[in-house]
């Protein structure tokens, strides 16, 4: 199958466009479409073969002329897509950008978003997620702009300060570790194992494994131990 063109995305386009009363003509100035209907604001969508940097930046451009700018690109089949499709539909959202697809095996136009203000919807639950992981931190101990792989959260911190204290101290029981570190949910953590750093030797005593021991061996003395 040949690699499709943005000519290609014209037809069924322009056909979409016609179908709700608009006189449309292509390649007008700098605009790839662009759609008249009396005497409203003209509508100019812009044609890419694929979602780029490059096709919002062009389509922000329009903006200087009209309020209603919209992205066009061919729909694709996948989850690679999917995903895509969904990151750039809320990309154009927060532009004030309508965006459609084009499924080029038979000329549909899905309309996914359409050009206007747009105001966030904040989410208090994460807001209060981001707070409290930044209270329960302690230092920085991680590189901006790092992979998720290796990165110190507070959670890992917490079982880190458990390690280091069976490290030293033995096997002991979840509520002495729990106080003994100021890690209120030591057990569960230890239970949990995350990991792979803590036995359970008998009911509510836990020991270390040789991976937790060399963990709490390299974290000692970074925790002041």
């Amino acid at each position: 199958m040949s690699r499709p063109r943005e000519s290609d995305l014209y037809p069924p386009v322009k056909s979409l466009l016609e179908s709700q009363g608009f006189t449309v003509k292509s390649e007008i100035g700098a605009a790839d479409v662009v759609a008249l209907r009396g005497n409203e604001p003209p509508v100019v969508v812009e044609l890419k073969t694929g979602f780029s940097l490059s096709l919002f930046h062009q389509a922000i451009a329009r903006q200087a002329v009209t309020d209603d700018v919209y992205v066009a690109v061919p729909r694709q089949s996948g989850r690679r897509f999917s995903r895509a499709l969904k990151d750039n539909v809320a990309l154009a959202r927060r532009l004030g950008l309508g965006l459609m697809t084009v499924r080029l095996s038979d000329g549909l136009v899905e309309l996914h978003c359409d050009p206007g203000p747009y105001r966030p919807r904040k989410s208090p639950a994460r807001r209060n997620r981001l707070l409290r992981e930044f209270a329960r931190r302690s230092g920085d101990p991680n590189a901006g702009g790092q992979t998720r792989r290796g990165l110190v959260t507070a959670y890992r911190q917490d079982a880190l300060r458990c390690a280091v204290f069976l490290y030293e101290a033995g096997a002991s029981r979840g509520a002495d570790v729990a106080r003994e570190t100021g890690v209120a949910r030591a057990t569960r953590m230890m239970a949990d194992d995350h990991y792979g750093w803590f036995e359970r030797i008998e009911k509510g005593v836990y020991g270390l494994t040789e991976t937790g021991a060399r963990a709490a061996a390299e974290a000692g003395r970074a925790l002041g131990s």
